[in-house]
C-alpha cells in the first residue's frame, strides 16, 4: 500500500511502478521549489489575472493542483501562470528565447505534456509561433514556453520561402 504526501492512497501497485525517494518527494521540489501548502498566486484558467490560493498537488510534469482562496479549485496548472505569494516573477526560471523560422524544435502539441518534433514556419511576433510537426499536424499560435529548440548553438534556418 502506498500513502501519498497529499493524503491520497493506493493499494496492489505492482512493484516495477514505484520509485523510492529521499526524504521528501521530488514533486515537492519541482518549480523553483514550490511545495504543496505553498501560498502562490495563480492565473486561473490561463487567464492574465492572479488569485490567491496554495498548491495542493504537484505532478512530475511540473503542473500544479490549485485550491484557490475562493473556493475553486484547478488540476495540473503550468508552471508559468504560478507564481509565489509576494513574487512578481512565476515559478518557472527559464529565460525568454526568440525562435526563428526554420528552426528544429520541440513543442507541446496543443499544450499537452508530451513534446513533439517539428519546425517553425513563422514567428507571430506576440511570443506565440507557427509550428508544422514531423508527423504532418500544423498548429498556429503555439505559446513560446511550449517550445525548446532542437538546435546547438544555431538560430534557426530561414530558407523556407
Amino acid at each position: 500500500d502506498i500513502a501519498y504526501d497529499d493524503g491520497e492512497s493506493e493499494t496492489r501497485v505492482r512493484e516495477d511502478l514505484i520509485k523510492a525517494t529521499d526524504s521528501g518527494s521530488d514533486d515537492d521540489r519541482r518549480g523553483g521549489g514550490a511545495r504543496v501548502g505553498d501560498k502562490v498566486e495563480a492565473r486561473y484558467r490561463g487567464r492574465s489575472k492572479y488569485y490567491p490560493g496554495k498548491i495542493s498537488r504537484v505532478h512530475s510534469d511540473g503542473t500544479f493542483d490549485i485550491d484557490y482562496d475562493d473556493g475553486e479549485q484547478e488540476t495540473r496548472v503550468l508552471e508559468e501562470y504560478v507564481k509565489k505569494t509576494g513574487s512578481s516573477s512565476s515559478l518557472n526560471r527559464t529565460t525568454s528565447v526568440v525562435r526563428r523560422r526554420g528552426e528544429r524544435v520541440e513543442a507541446r502539441y496543443r499544450g499537452r505534456a508530451k513534446y513533439y518534433k517539428g519546425r517553425i514556419t513563422r514567428d507571430n511576433g506576440d511570443g506565440t509561433y507557427d509550428i508544422d510537426y514531423d508527423d504532418g499536424e500544423m498548429e498556429r499560435g503555439v505559446a513560446a514556453h511550449l517550445v525548446r529548440s532542437l538546435e546547438s548553438g544555431t538560430s534557426g534556418i530561414n530558407d523556407l520561402d
